[in-house]
C-alpha cells in the first residue's frame, strides 16, 4: 500500500473547510492510502472549531500560533508527513479531488517521481477567469522551463505530487507564495520521472476569498532565478557540469521523523502484521 500526505493549509476557510476535506476523505484510490494533515495558519473566524468537531475528516490537525504565511503552514504541515509521496491540496473548492486518481497513475504506471496537475491541458473543464493571471502563470512556466530544461504547462497549479524523499522540508527557507516555486525547483532537478496531467479547475473570485494577487509574482520570479543560479554555483564548485543530477529513487530514510496519530499508528500495526504474516 502506497502512503499519500495530502497537506492541506488553511486561513480563515469556515465556509469551505469541511465540504473540501469531505471529498478528500471520500476518494478511494487503488493501492494507495491517503493521510489527510490540515495546517490551521491561524484563522480568525470559525475554521478551527469546525475542525475540532469534525475529527473524522483528517488525520492530524496542526495549529500555528499566529498567521505566518501559506509557506509557513505548508513547512508545518511537512514537518508531520510521514507518506511517501506529498500532495498540496487548497482549502477551497478550486481544485477538485476528484482529480487525485489522474494524479496517482503515473506513479502506479510509470514510478513518476513528480507529478503536477494542469489546468492548461484538455481538462474536462475549466471555469473561464481573470485574463492576468492566465498570462502571469504562463509566464513563470516559460521561464522556469527555460531555465530548468522542462516542457510542464502549470507550473503554479496546486496539485503538486513528489516523492517524499526527494526534499527534506528543513531544506525550505521561504514562507510566502513564492515557496511553491521553492519546493518545484528543488524536487524537480533532483527526480528522475516528472509527469503532468489534466485537471479541472474552478478558479473563485477575490470576493469569494481569493488570496492570491500579482505582486506575489515578483517574489515567484525571483525564486526561481535564486534557485538556479544557486544549482549552477553549487555544480561548479564541485566540479560537475552545471546542470542538476537526478536524486536517486530511494524510500523513505530511517532518519526522516514520523509523527502519527493514534489512527495511522494502529494502521502502521495492521500493515506490519500483515507483512509479517506473509513471510515465508
Amino acid at each position: 500500500m502506497l502512503r499519500v500526505t495530502v497537506i492541506v493549509p488553511t486561513y480563515n476557510e469556515e465556509q469551505t473547510i469541511l465540504e473540501i476535506l469531505r471529498r478528500v476523505r471520500a476518494q478511494s484510490l487503488p493501492q494507495v492510502e491517503l493521510e489527510i494533515v490540515v495546517i490551521d495558519d491561524g484563522s480568525k473566524d470559525r475554521t478551527v472549531a469546525l475542525l475540532e468537531a469534525n475529527v473524522g475528516l483528517y488525520d492530524k490537525l496542526v495549529r500555528q500560533p499566529r498567521n505566518s504565511g501559506k509557506g509557513a503552514a505548508v513547512r508545518a504541515g511537512l514537518a508531520h508527513a510521514t507518506g511517501e509521496f506529498v500532495l498540496f491540496q487548497d482549502a477551497d473548492l478550486e481544485y477538485d479531488p476528484a482529480d487525485y486518481h489522474k494524479l496517482m497513475e503515473p506513479v502506479i504506471r510509470f514510478n513518476a517521481d513528480v507529478v503536477i496537475g494542469s489546468r492548461m491541458l484538455a481538462s474536462p473543464w475549466t471555469r473561464v477567469h481573470y485574463f492576468w493571471h492566465k498570462q502571469g502563470n504562463q509566464l513563470l512556466t516559460l521561464i522556469f522551463n527555460f531555465l530548468f530544461n522542462t516542457t510542464f504547462t502549470d507550473t503554479y497549479s496546486c496539485y503538486l505530487l513528489y516523492r517524499r524523499s526527494l526534499l527534506d522540508h528543513n531544506e525550505l527557507q521561504s514562507d510566502g507564495w513564492e515557496q511553491h516555486a521553492e519546493i518545484l525547483c528543488r524536487v524537480v532537478p533532483r527526480a528522475e520521472a516528472r509527469y503532468e496531467v489534466a485537471i479541472s479547475y474552478a478558479g473563485r473570485t477575490y470576493e469569494q476569498g481569493k488570496k492570491i494577487r500579482a505582486h506575489h509574482a515578483l517574489a515567484v520570479l525571483r525564486m526561481i532565478v535564486k534557485r538556479r543560479l544557486a544549482l549552477f554555483w553549487d555544480a561548479l564548485s564541485s566540479g560537475r557540469r552545471p546542470t542538476a543530477a537526478a536524486a536517486p529513487r530511494t524510500r523513505l530514510s530511517d532518519g526522516v521523523e514520523e509523527v502519527r496519530s493514534s489512527a495511522s499508528l494502529s494502521r502502521s500495526a495492521d500493515d506490519a502484521g500483515s507483512s509479517q504474516s506473509s513471510d515465508p
